[in-house]
C-alpha cells in the first residue's frame, strides 16, 4: 500500500438482500486532501459512506485507513481514526452546543474521570476558532440548520481524528452557508486533516476539492483532479438532462444546456 495514501478501498461490494448497491468499487484519497465523492441520488454515496464508516457490513473487499485494515478495528478504535458529520442531526434532549461538541471529545476520555480540565480547553478553542462561542450555552435543538452544521463540524474537529468523513454538508443550507462551510471544510485540510466529502453538486466539488470520486451505477466511474473528471462526458453519463461545463471568468460553472427553442424565458429578460 502506498503510505501516503490515508485512505484506500479496494473491490468493495455490498447489497441490500438481492439488489447490488456497490459492485467493486476501488479508490484512494491521499493524504492531507480534500477529496470530493459525487454522483447524482441513488448512485450509492451513502452506502459506500456506512460501509468505510463500518456502518454496514460490506460483503468482501477492503477498507484501510491510515494504513491499517478496518475491519479488525474497534468501534473506540475507529473514533480516534475517523471522524463523521452526518447531513443533519436534531437531537431529542436540549444539549447545549458546548455539550455537543465535547462529545467529540469522548475517544480521549479517561474511563470514569471524565472530561478533563484540557478537553474542555480544546472545547472553546475549536469553538472560539469557529466565531461560535457566543453560542455555546444555546440549546442546540433550537439552532438552525446552518449552526446546527457548523457545531457538527466543530465536534469533529474537537475529536482530532486524521480523517473526516462528511455526508453531504451543505444539502439543506443556503447559498451563504454552503460557502461557509465548504471554506469552513478548506481550512481544515489545510490544517492537516484528510477530508472526503460526499456531494451531489458538480459546483461544489468543482469549486472546492482537490480530487473527486465520480459514483454512477453502483460503482466508480472516474476518480482524479476536477477539471479533469468533471467533464462534460462525465456529466452526460450521470445525467439524463444535458450540462455543460462553463466559465464565470477563471471559474469553472456547470450549466444546463439548451437547445435551440428551449431556451426558457426568464423573467429579467435576455442576458447583456
Amino acid at each position: 500500500m502506498n503510505t501516503m495514501n490515508m485512505m484506500d478501498v479496494g473491490d468493495l461490494w455490498f447489497s441490500y438482500g438481492k439488489k447490488p448497491i456497490l459492485s467493486g468499487a476501488s479508490f484512494f484519497v491521499e493524504e492531507g486532501t480534500l477529496c470530493g465523492l459525487f454522483g447524482p441520488n441513488g448512485s450509492g454515496k451513502t452506502t459506500l459512506f456506512k460501509c468505510c464508516l463500518k456502518f454496514l457490513a460490506y460483503a468482501r473487499g477492503t477498507v484501510c485507513m491510515d494504513g491499517t485494515d478496518i475491519s479488525g478495528l474497534s468501534v473506540s478504535q475507529m473514533a480516534r481514526l475517523v471522524s463523521y458529520v452526518p447531513q443533519d442531526h436534531a437531537p431529542p434532549f436540549p444539549f447545549l452546543v458546548k455539550e455537543i461538541v465535547l462529545m467529540g471529545r469522548s475517544p480521549h476520555l479517561r474511563g470514569v474521570f471524565g472530561a478533563s480540565s484540557e478537553d474542555k480547553r480544546k472545547v472553546c478553542d475549536v469553538l472560539d476558532s469557529m466565531g461560535l462561542l457566543d453560542i455555546a450555552d444555546s440549546p442546540y435543538n433550537q439552532l438552525s440548520g446552518g449552526q446546527r452544521q457548523l457545531v457538527l463540524m466543530a465536534r469533529a474537529i474537537a475529536q482530532e481524528t486524521p480523517l473526516m468523513f462528511l455526508d453531504e454538508p451543505t444539502a439543506a443550507l443556503d447559498f451563504s452557508n454552503q460557502l461557509k462551510v465548504w471554506k469552513l471544510v478548506r481550512s481544515i485540510v489545510d490544517d492537516g486533516v484528510t477530508v472526503l466529502a460526499c456531494s451531489h453538486d458538480p459546483n461544489h466539488v468543482s469549486w472546492f476539492c482537490d480530487k473527486v470520486v465520480v459514483m454512477g451505477s453502483n460503482k466508480i466511474l472516474d476518480s482524479g483532479p476536477p477539471e479533469d473528471v468533471i467533464t462534460d462526458a462525465t456529466l452526460g453519463t450521470l445525467y439524463a438532462e444535458p450540462c455543460v461545463r462553463s466559465y464565470s471568468g477563471s471559474v469553472p460553472v456547470i450549466i444546463p444546456r439548451f437547445s435551440p427553442g428551449q431556451i426558457p424565458s426568464f423573467p429579467w429578460g435576455a442576458c447583456p
